[in-house]
């Protein structure tokens, strides 16, 4: 795929596909503006190249060709202007053209409202692709959707590539995965199976170790014959758990299980915490959280890694007393000297709570893109480009 380097951008009109699905309170306004501050480096690189720029972003999840005053991108063309110190021009009708010149800057209104975005629309394509003489695919966490700002607008443009926030995202995933340094330490939680199941199959055959959580863990726990009282986990799933603990065996990977858990009687910020070893869960017991011992084993596997790939906490963190596992794995990674890449929404969560940003080397926003590159899967906005 082609980078913004190869490509000459003066006097070029230059769209770029940015993820700007920023979070709105009840009034409209913006309560946080990180994915912003994020494209700023992307905006000034191009504006110093004697390009105009022309933005595409979606906010939500609007209903196609309905105009809906809470999804709207004029909060974020205001805030970008502010943060650019540069006016940002907020343009609603765009698709019959953009009047723009070099060293400008257009928010267009957000791509859902056109009638054939989500069907990766042929026609809408090329009037997006119109717009301009350049595209940028800057959005890895769209990039496993075939949209038409995403996907069918790279058919119809004279130049595309990547941007660099994808840029660094691919590189960060590639090191971690494809050229790691040993052992590689896949850490993956959550509630279901079901969902990561193509993820856990993908990552043992690539990782030497691979911890799970949540109720992921339950389900293999369940499988190993460990009684699981009222705890979340998929009985369905109960014979690929054992399928994926036998091939884990059998290639080598070290798939640890928990050793003592935290349970409770209710799903509650309030419930009382309690400490027993997997043997001892009660049939009114509920497992939310990995116990002390375990997150102490699993610290210890964690300093020894020399790469980490982290998607999704151990335990129910958002509850304090069911915090302690995720805390000290956050923790661990923190100070491990592995490279650590971590992405998901809850991770990103825990990752802030546990205030460790600083001292994890990759973190990723893109939920299902980040997913689907652990599965292994072909991102359609990607591939377009190749």
């Amino acid at each position: 795929m082609k980078i913004i380097t190869d490509i000459n951008l003066k006097n070029k009109r230059v769209i770029i596909r940015e993820d700007l699905n920023v979070p709105l309170d009840e009034e409209g306004r913006i309560t946080s503006d990180a994915r912003i501050r994020a494209i700023l480096p992307t905006i000034e690189k191009i504006l110093n190249e004697g390009a105009a720029i022309i933005l595409l972003s979606h906010l939500g999840r609007p209903t196609e060709g309905l105009i809906q005053k809470k999804f709207s991108l004029a909060p974020v063309a205001e805030r970008l202007g502010l943060l650019l110190k540069k006016p940002v021009r907020f343009e609603r009708n765009y698709l019959d053209g953009v009047e723009i010149q070099p060293g400008e800057i257009v928010l267009c209104e957000n791509v859902r409202f056109n009638i054939g975005e989500k069907t990766d629309d042929r026609e809408l394509a090329r009037k997006l692709a119109a717009l301009g003489d350049v595209f940028v695919m800057d959005a890895f966490a769209t990039a496993h959707r075939a949209e038409a700002s995403t996907h069918a607008i790279s058919k119809y443009m004279r130049e595309a590539c990547v941007g660099p926030l994808v840029e660094s995202e691919l590189q960060a995933l590639s090191a971690a995965l494809e050229k790691p340094n040993r052992p590689l330490l896949a850490i993956v939680g959550g509630s279901k199976v079901s969902t990561k199941l193509r993820v856990l199959e993908n990552l043992l055959l690539k990782v030497d170790q691979l911890i799970l959580g949540g109720g992921i863990a339950n389900t293999f726990l369940a499988a190993a014959g460990f009684p699981m009282g009222k705890s979340l986990y998929e009985t369905d799933f109960i014979e690929t758990a054992k399928a994926l603990m036998d091939k884990a065996s059998k290639e080598g990977r070290v798939l640890p299980l928990p050793v003592d858990v935290v349970v409770a009687k209710a799903f509650s910020n309030e419930a009382h915490a309690t400490v027993k070893k997997v043997d001892e869960v009660a049939a009114d017991d509920m497992i939310l959280d990995i116990g002390p011992l375990t997150a102490k084993r699993y610290a210890k596997i964690i300093a020894k890694a020399g790469t980490i790939v982290w998607n999704g906490p151990v335990g129910v963190f958002e509850f304090e007393a069911f915090a302690g596992g995720t805390k000290v794995m956050a923790e661990a990674i923190a100070k491990s000297s592995a490279y650590s890449v971590a992405g998901g929404g809850d991770t990103v969560a825990a990752i802030e709570k546990f205030g460790v940003e600083s001292q994890i080397n990759y973190i990723s926003t893109a939920g299902g893109a980040f997913l689907e590159y652990l599965e292994g899967k072909p991102l359609p906005a990607l591939e377009v480009l190749k």
